[in-house]
């Protein structure tokens, strides 16, 4: 092997040792961001049915654990004392603001007691993140219906259809009325479980969602634009 020749295969073994370390050092940060993740998410999602559990076992209102409408063919709301069974059956909400419908005169209304069914359309705020990692203190963003600050004067809602989504977004779509917004936890079990075919949610994520239901359409209704 001549001078040149030797040079050269010098070079390329320095280069190809170089891409390999490159390539260890990113999969090493990614295993580090979502080491142990399944467990992890199972804790933090226990945890935070645990808050809710606790706050509407002392009377707070704002919590609320709601069955997933697969369960049982129907939806159903945890009450105070009762048993719950699986926790990951539920998916876990926190109003943040409600509509007219919680107003202190609490008058019914067939209008205000209305919820979206599984056939229905809808127009909704969303933005979605993961749980707390490593290095997203607050869960890395996923999803998003708008950008920039939370303004329902400037944002532009979403056409969902509502059994078109996980069943966990369908079990809080369809437990939510006009105007309310809400934080929503929905275990992995009920959002893209262990084998997820978004490029952007690792299996067995649990899903935080801030949500705010704007309208909503029966089947069969022809949806307008949005003004």
């Amino acid at each position: 092997m001549d001078t040149l020749m030797k040079y050269r295969f010098v070079l390329l073994c320095i280069l190809l040792s170089a891409m390999t370390m490159t390539s260890c050092s990113e999969s090493d940060d990614k295993d580090d961001e979502y080491a142990n993740w399944e467990s992890r998410n199972n804790v933090y999602f226990e945890n935070i049915y645990q808050q809710a559990k606790s706050a509407i076992d002392s009377g707070d209102e704002s919590w609320m654990i709601i069955k997933s409408w697969s369960k049982d063919g129907a939806l159903s709301l945890y009450t105070a004392g009762a048993e719950e069974g699986t926790h990951t059956d539920y998916i876990v909400a926190h109003v943040e603001s409600q509509s007219s419908y919680h107003d202190e005169c609490k008058v019914l209304t067939e209008q205000s007691l209305a919820t979206p069914l599984y056939t229905d359309t809808v127009r909704l705020h969303y933005r979605g993140w993961l749980m707390p990692s490593a290095s997203y203190s607050e869960g890395k963003q996923f999803d998003s219906s708008w950008q920039g600050d939370y303004d329902t004067t400037t944002m532009v809602p979403a056409k969902l259809s509502v059994s078109g989504m996980i069943n966990g977004f369908t079990t809080a779509l369809m437990s939510m009325h006009v105007g309310d917004r809400w934080t929503v936890y929905i275990p992995w079990q009920l959002a893209y479980g262990s084998s997820s075919t978004s490029s952007s949610i690792p299996n067995c994520s649990v899903l935080r969602f801030d949500m705010t239901l704007q309208s909503y359409w029966k089947a069969g209704t022809k949806v307008s634009g949005f003004k």
